[in-house]
């Protein structure tokens, strides 16, 4: 998954490589004093990356191609949950109502401009899916709102890559409360995710799920907790000028996630010892192995 820097190219026919200064010069008479930008691109992302350029005190024209780390030419992980954000998932259709799909007995509601907003992460973002649905029906929900563009997923997690507890949800005694640790996908620990280890991070990784106690093992300022989308609300979150699509719109030119997130809070409150239910995920967070 590393980024190819990008290389050296002749400008005009004129230019001599350096390769230990890794400097093209261009000796031509009568070119302008200075040339500010010269951009490059990069070819898997078509990224542009400003290359500073320098003038000496004649009319010669020195290039200097300033190399940009890496660090600053990969695009963000974005995790997305898949009901409450892609869709309403829900036991039985109600009266009035026609879902758009049903699969192993739940009424899937497709969220309004979900496929324009998946392809607008794919474009941004490297993208990754990650519920706590068993893998079975998962698979067949991700396949009837994603369609051809599942292929472009880095991975597909289900509730198997959770970090299980022996508790219930305060919202639901028959839901089983899991964690979502996004150290999981930084150390790798699954051998098919597609990079290096250590290669996303905190500063880097986006978790994207309408329960913020799914985030409570991973460091503040990693996640992003939108309200749940239900199938009978009049929603565009995720179109164009949609709350969260202009969010992570801004989050995508930014250089830090947790540093954005900081200063730019969204949606629900995350879980924090100052919140009224700590006591009770304090306890389920010290019953957690790690």
């Amino acid at each position: 998954m590393e980024k190819q820097q990008p290389g050296s190219s002749d400008v005009g026919g004129k230019c001599q490589t350096d390769k230990l200064s890794e400097e093209i010069v261009l000796a031509k008479s009568g070119l302008v004093n200075s040339i500010s930008t010269l951009t490059l691109l990069d070819g898997r992302n078509s990224e542009e990356i400003g290359d500073s350029v320098y003038a000496n005190e004649t009319n010669d024209v020195s290039l200097t191609i300033v190399k940009t780390p890496v660090s600053q030419l990969r695009k963000k992980l974005l995790v997305l949950d898949v009901n409450g954000l892609l869709a309403d998932i829900i036991y039985r259709s109600p009266k009035n109502y026609k879902a758009d799909a049903y699969i192993a007995g739940r009424a899937i509601f497709k969220r309004p401009f979900c496929d324009d907003f998946l392809r607008f992460c794919f474009e941004k973002f490297e993208v990754g899916i990650w519920s706590s649905r068993n893998r079975r029906k998962l698979e067949r929900v991700v396949d009837f709102l994603m369609g051809d563009m599942k292929q472009k997923l880095l991975f597909c997690w289900d509730s198997s890559y959770c970090t299980t507890t022996r508790f219930k949800t305060l919202g639901n005694r028959y839901k089983p409360l899991v964690f979502k640790e996004l150290r999981k996908l930084w150390r790798k620990s699954d051998p098919n995710l597609p990079w290096e280890k250590g290669y996303y991070n905190e500063s880097n990784t986006l978790l994207i799920d309408d329960s913020p106690y799914k985030a409570l093992l991973n460091p503040l300022g990693t996640a992003i907790f939108p309200h749940p989308f239900k199938f009978d609300m009049d929603d565009d979150s995720l179109g164009v000028g949609g709350e969260l699509r202009v969010y992570l719109e801004r989050l995508a030119l930014a250089e830090n996630v947790q540093k954005f997130l900081e200063l730019n809070p969204f949606g629900q409150i995350a879980i924090t010892e100052s919140s009224h239910d700590w006591g009770f995920y304090s306890r389920v967070i010290d019953t957690c192995v790690h």
